[in-house]
Formats: structure tokens, sequence, C-alpha cells
């Protein structure tokens, strides 16, 4: 019975952990060292901020690594611990945060090889090329954006039908994630509209994420009484049936 019951409880704790982590570094890399570097049209002052930066880029390259890596362990370790609601939703986590976690590694290169471009290291400095590849990590993230939307309601509905968490969480990380969806789109579709929403409208996915690693962290899991929980391990929809005594 130990098994069953304390199991849950790692698994989540182990998640809270990991995606305490990934905020804490995404932060880092997409906020704070973005805002010391990026100027959007303007060739010049990005150029001399990754000169004059060049160290916290670098550090906020790495740190890029970092959380898309530990991004996938996150679901990973998501999908252990939900995978008994529903497999194929739990799957669906785990794929798109794959493809999420690609984008942003990906991305990253463009931001270093500004700096390269901008010290030098490739040839004359160019303030345009420089300022050019900045903003290509700067738009490319916008598209990673999508997957940090997506990947919240597949973990909302499995996070709502567990009733291991509270079910108004469940239902905030899919709003969270469509959240994520409409500021992506309108920064694409409407650019003047999208930057006047775009701080409002991710509210709800910041408290929504927030609440969750909280959550993960503080209680880990809401687990049943021990014959509900056996039951729902063995006899539930697709489980297989407990050998007699397993329940001793």
């Amino acid at each position: 019975m130990n098994k069953l019951t304390d199991s849950p409880k790692r698994l989540a704790r182990d998640a809270g952990v990991l995606y305490l982590l990934n905020g804490v570094l995404s932060a880092f890399a997409l906020l704070f060292v973005d805002k010391k570097v990026y100027v959007a049209g303007d060739a010049a002052t990005p150029a001399g901020n990754l000169v004059a930066h060049s160290g916290l880029v670098r550090m906020g390259f790495v740190a890029d690594l970092a959380q898309a890596t530990i991004w996938v362990f996150l679901a990973m370790t998501l999908y252990l611990l939900l995978r008994h609601v529903q497999k194929n939703a739990a799957s669906a986590m785990v794929v798109l945060v794959a493809i999420g976690a690609g984008i942003v590694m990906l991305d990253a290169v463009f931001r270093f090889e500004g700096l390269r471009v901008a010290t030098g290291q490739v040839g004359p400095a160019s303030n345009a090329l420089a300022l050019l590849l900045l903003d290509t990590q700067h738009y490319g993230i916008l598209v990673a954006q999508i997957f940090f939307g997506l990947w919240l309601v597949p973990l909302g509905y499995l996070a709502y039908k567990s009733g291991w968490f509270p079910k108004a969480l469940g239902v905030l990380l899919i709003v969270g994630g469509a959240c994520y969806l409409v500021d992506t789109l309108a920064l694409y579709l409407a650019p003047d509209f999208g930057k006047t929403i775009s701080t409002f409208v991710v509210i709800p996915s910041a408290i929504a994420e927030v609440w969750m690693v909280g959550y993960l962290l503080v209680i880990g899991v809401r687990t049943a009484k021990p014959a509900a929980q056996l039951d729902r391990a063995c006899g539930g929809a697709g489980q297989p049936a407990c050998e007699p005594g397993a329940a001793a």
C-alpha cells in the first residue's frame, strides 16, 4: 500500500522542483536577458548591448538550453504521474513539450549568433545583421509560446480528471493555455493591439502555472483514501485488475 500512496506524492514533488527550476531559468533567459539586450527597430543599440553584456548573453544561452531540457523532464515526470487518467492526453502533453523545447533551443542559437556577429567573431561586426538575428530570436519565442500554451491544455484536463488537484486549477490551466495562444496570435496579427493587451492577457497563464508549481511542491497530490485509491489503480477504466491479496 505504501507504494500506492507515496509514489504519486514523490512524483508530484519531483515535478514541482523541475517546474520551479524551469520557471526560474526561463524568467532569467527570456525576460531578464532579453530586456537587457533587445530593442526592436534599433540596430545600433542591440549590437552595443550584446557587446556590453556578452557574459550575460552567454549565461542566458546556457539557461535557455537548461530550461528547455528541464521542461522535457518535467513533462515526462507528469506523464508518469497522470498517465493513469488518460494515456493519450498524457502522451500528447509530452509531444507538445518536446516540440516546444526544440524550438526554444534552436531559437537560443540566434541570440548567440547575434553576439558573435556583434563582437566580430564571424567577420566585420554588423549592427544590422545582429539585429536581424535578435529579431528572429524574438519572433521565434512567440512561435514557442504556442507550445507554452498548448501543453497546458492536456495538463489541465489531466489535473481536472485525476481528482488529485483542485478542479479550479485544472480549468485555469486550460484557460491559461488559451491565453498564451491569444497573446501570440494578437502579436502576429495586430502587433500594436497585441502589445497593448500582452501584459494582461497572460495573467491567467501566470496564475495557473504559479498555482500548479506551489501545489506540486507543498501538497504534491490530493490522494484519496486507501480503498478508493486502490480501486482507481486496480479497477479503473483501462487498468488491469489486481492480483488477489493486493489490498492486503
